[in-house]
């Protein structure tokens, strides 16, 4: 498995939180994988990601602007969550990968305007 379909389990299960606000230990189960550093890439993003889960917010609030946190989709949101604790919290990460692959991300489940918005979002949050 990839670094790219890792960080889609990881988006996944996000996005699942974002909407519950709980952990789901069998979905994170169902989206595990075999290959042992992805599979700890997706657990550690997971658990970072509700473990800082308000900071993150936090960080977003700063970011959108004319928006309220109520109006941006939860799939974006969940996108925006997962590159800014990659940014902050996984140095081994450039900003630039992580930005990019929220892109694709929104690209692919999002709306076709969500991925200009989760750039500039991102953009303003690495400067």
């Amino acid at each position: 498995m990839s670094r790219v379909q890792s960080r889609e389990n990881a988006f996944k299960l996000i996005f699942e939180y974002c909407l519950n606000k709980e952990k789901n230990e069998l979905t994170l189960n169902e989206l595990s994988v075999k290959d042992k550093a992805e599979e700890e890439y997706i657990v550690s993003v997971y658990n970072g990601v509700i473990k800082h889960y308000d900071e993150l917010v936090a960080e977003v609030e700063k970011y959108i602007k004319n928006f309220s946190l109520d109006r941006i989709f939860k799939v974006d949101l969940a996108i925006l969550l997962l590159a800014i604790y990659e940014i902050k919290y996984m140095d081994n990460i450039p900003p630039a990968v992580s930005i990019n692959e929220a892109v694709n991300l929104a690209k692919t489940y999002s709306t076709e305007k969500s991925f200009s918005y989760i750039n500039g979002v991102l953009s303003n949050f690495v400067k």
